[in-house]
This record gives C-alpha cells, sequence and structure tokens, in this order.
C-alpha cells in the first residue's frame, strides 16, 4: 500500500532520523512535549539542508487554545510569509471562533497568504464544535489534509469518528490520523477505518549529555524532565513504515 507516514520532530536530529528510517514528509515544529509550536527559521533551514523529506510546518504561537487575538493572529500570517518564502512545502494550521466553530475568514487569509504551499488543518479540529461539517468547510476551501485523533485522547479511542471521516471524505482531503500512532497501531487501526495516512512522533527519550544536574530548578512545566531529550527512533520510524508497505 502506498501509504503516507509523516514524523513530527522539533529538531535536526528527528528529521534525519525521521529520513533514515522511511518516513515520507515531516511535520516541523518546535517545543514537542507541550503539542509543539511554531519552529524558528534556522530550525527550519537545518532540517532543509539535512533531510530530502517535504516539509511542513506547524504554525502554533503559543500553548493552549485556537482562539486567537489580533497580535497571535498577526504573528500567524507573518509566519506563513516568512515559511513560504524559506521553501517551505506546506504549513500546518488551524483557527476557531469562541463557539467552537471554524475562523473560516481567518483561515481563507492565511489559505490566500500560503500561495502553492500545501495546508493541513491541525489538532484544533479535534476541539470543534462540530467535526464533520468542519471538514466539508476544509474540503471548499482547498484544506489538503485534516490531522485529527478523531476527537480523542487517541486516534485509537477516536476510530469510530476516524472511521466516519474517512468514507465521507471519499478521497476528497486526506485522513492523516495522529495521537498515540505506534507501529502496531497502525496494524490495528487500517482495518478498522481504512486510512492510509499516519503521524506519529516516533519518539525515544534520551538522557541529557549533562554530568551535573541541578534538579531541583525546574525551567517550565512542572513534572516535566529536564534531563529526558525526546529525539524521533528511527527504527520506530522504520517499523512503521514498513507495516504500511505490507498494508
Amino acid at each position: 500500500m502506498n501509504g503516507i507516514l509523516e514524523i513530527c520532530a522539533d529538531s535536526t536530529a528527528s528529521a534525519i532520523a525521521a529520513q533514515a528510517g522511511g518516513a515520507n514528509r515531516i511535520e516541523l515544529c518546535s517545543a514537542l512535549a507541550i503539542g509543539g509550536l511554531s519552529p524558528s527559521p534556522a530550525l527550519f533551514r537545518q532540517v532543509k539542508e539535512n533531510t530530502d523529506l517535504e516539509v511542513r510546518v506547524l504554525l502554533r504561537p503559543r500553548a493552549g487554545d485556537f482562539c486567537y487575538d489580533e497580535f497571535e493572529f498577526r504573528q500567524l500570517r507573518e509566519e506563513v510569509e516568512m515559511f513560504r518564502e524559506l521553501g517551505a512545502d506546506g504549513v500546518v494550521i488551524g483557527v476557531l471562533r469562541p463557539d467552537g466553530t471554524l475562523n473560516e475568514e481567518q483561515m481563507e487569509e492565511l489559505m490566500r497568504l500560503a500561495g502553492m504551499m500545501k495546508v493541513t488543518m491541525h489538532r484544533a479540529f479535534d476541539v470543534c464544535f462540530d467535526p464533520l461539517a468542519t471538514m466539508e468547510t476544509c474540503i471548499q476551501m482547498g484544506v489538503d489534509t485534516i490531522l485529527t485523533s478523531g476527537q480523542k485522547s487517541s486516534a485509537m479511542e477516536g476510530r469510530k469518528l476516524l472511521s466516519e471521516l474517512m468514507k465521507r471524505a471519499a478521497g476528497r482531503i486526506e485522513i492523516l490520523a495522529g495521537a498515540g500512532i505506534t507501529p502496531e497501531v497502525i496494524r490495528q487501526l487500517y482495518p478498522m477505518t481504512g486510512i492510509t495516512s499516519y503521524h506519529m512522533s516516533g519518539k525515544k527519550v534520551q538522557d541529557s549529555r549533562m554530568e551535573f544536574r541541578c534538579e531541583e530548578v525546574p525551567m517550565g512545566i512542572s513534572g516535566l524532565d529536564e534531563f529526558g531529550i525526546w529525539q524521533t527512533d528511527e527504527r520506530q520510524v522504520r517499523q512503521a513504515a514498513e507495516i504500511l508497505r505490507e498494508l
């Protein structure tokens, strides 16, 4: 089967591991441990210099919800333009209104700025009010891909909605299953949903190179291990790619 394996990477090392393992494309972000934020131009340039994969850039100005103030939306607009000029293959975006519906005006503006880049609707979709109606709106707007867990904490839990989305999409838009994806989950989800596109980090936690450690001083989120470095595991990517080829 000619499936798609997208790896969510927040470092150049992870992007290189994704390519070595046989991934088809990268969703590039920063701060993966908090769900992903917009990456820096320097990281993007490094990834493009060191891999040949399609790179879609996650654009998210902060953690939390997807209803943005005027300054955050201006930031999103400028980031779409910046990464288009830098040569990104696509952007991964999503904006909601306070009532949980898609903010069509802001999405259309971002898509206009994206030009010929591919556009993925990110997991703002998973907290929208009406996913089926939102999918139809995305199709009408020309969105290429919807990244979704089926509005559950994992794609396996959301398999019922994923199956419904896949059926209703009928090839008009790519349904990209994400959240809790592993090689074995791909093997299980495919016959349940028919989905052939999967999004995973394939991460392993590497021990910090630091020898001196001041462990009582947190740098951010309480409970986050400051000395555990998330990085894509080439072995997991290869296993997932092999399973996709076998299905």
